[in-house]
């Protein structure tokens, strides 16, 4: 265990102060070895030639040389170094953080405002992005140490739920953390137009980055895009995206299906939280409900799908291969609650072919 490789972090961010408070958090982690710090993007990309670092943390707002652009270039020398933004909870930096994750950025953290104070500020980024390094630099397969138990080259022992012809999905609902924003975006860019299914999604971002999230996903879908609102019917044909620090569930009123916001606690540390949504899907869609977990980290989505299961709903999990993260849609998978474990080019076509009727008239559905 001694001879553990550490992760190698290159940090780039043109504050010196946010460079030394970043560094001094990250030394302190056994696990996690500080390669360097760059003060713009050019120099960012030389560091990484030199370097070779397991993962970079790159600020959104550089003068010269902005996040956004150099995460473009390090993405064509270098399309799988774990890349997480470091981002001002402002609308240009939401903005700029969705574009970015739309490009390839692995994940982002949001910078402490600075009324945080110093402790607070210290203690918010050792929390959030300690574990987001840990978790995406599993990955990168560097770090042998930091692989939990039953974890990493075991994971693809898993048993499928072998179940006989599902019935028509009438909804599907999706969980999704590191790298989902990017999946998600593939996903429904190849669902046409006629797509009639109601889609729920439950990022995990802050105010303001769901925004623009919701738009992201518009320009990328022929699906009408919006994010959900108390009270508001559950309508086909539509894209939801839950909003930061509510809760998102559905209740089926004299047979239509309704929206509710709530703020009861979080759950995991996330509000909104998929296992919300899911076990209220459950309730009310029964067997025509569909889960899709996406690539992330956490657990959030395990205990809703053994909620959707229960109630003879299905769950689609995406592979190990294709996710930036397989913790989430791991864990299901491992739990035996998955239907089918895909590839991300393969889920598009599979939530077509079940929520597609083969007879419109046969309301008792077909798959």
């Amino acid at each position: 265990m001694h001879h553990m490789k550490k992760v190698k972090v290159l940090i780039v961010d043109d504050a010196m102060l946010i460079r030394r408070m970043v560094a001094d958090i990250l030394s302190a982690d056994p696990a996690i070895d500080v390669a360097g710090e760059a003060a713009n993007g050019k120099i960012a990309l030389q560091k990484i030639a030199q370097l070779s670092p397991d993962l970079v943390t790159l600020d959104v707002e550089m003068p010269e040389m902005n996040g956004l652009q150099t995460l473009k270039e390090i993405r064509k020398t270098n399309p799988r170094l774990p890349v997480i933004m470091f981002s001002a909870v402002t609308e240009r930096g939401a903005k700029d953080t969705l574009e970015a994750l739309h490009y390839g950025a692995s994940d982002y953290v949001t910078k402490p405002t600075s009324a945080a104070g110093r402790e607070t500020a210290q203690q918010r980024i050792r929390e959030d992005l300690v574990p987001k390094i840990k978790s995406l630099c599993r990955l990168v397969g560097a770090p042998q140490g930091l692989k939990p138990v039953g974890s990493a080259r075991s994971s693809t022992a898993f048993t499928l739920r072998a179940l006989g012809p599902a019935i028509t999905a009438d909804v599907i609902a999706i969980s999704l953390s590191t790298g989902g924003p990017q999946a998600l975006g593939q996903i429904v860019s190849t669902l046409p137009a006629s797509f009639r299914a109601p889609v729920i999604v439950v990022p995990h971002m802050a105010e303001m980055f769901t925004r623009f999230f919701a738009e992201r996903l518009a320009a990328q879908t022929p699906l009408r895009v919006i994010e959900v609102t108390d009270g508001a019917p559950v309508q086909p044909g539509t894209l939801y995206v839950a909003p930061a620090d509510f809760h998102v569930t559905v209740r089926k009123r004299a047979g239509a299906a309704v929206f509710a916001l709530d703020q009861a606690p979080p759950l995991h540390s996330h509000r909104p939280a998929a296992d919300v949504l899911f076990k209220s899907v459950a309730e009310a869609f029964g067997a025509r409900a569909l889960a899709l977990m996406l690539t992330g980290m956490g657990q959030d989505g395990l205990r809703g799908c053994e909620d959707i299961t229960s109630a003879g709903g299905r769950v689609l999990v995406q592979d190990e291969a294709t996710s930036v993260v397989w913790e989430m849609a791991g864990l299901v998978a491992r739990a035996g609650l998955a239907d089918a474990v895909l590839p991300l080019g393969d889920i598009a076509g599979e939530l077509i072919r079940r929520t597609t009727r083969a007879d419109a008239h046969d309301d008792r559905g077909a798959a």
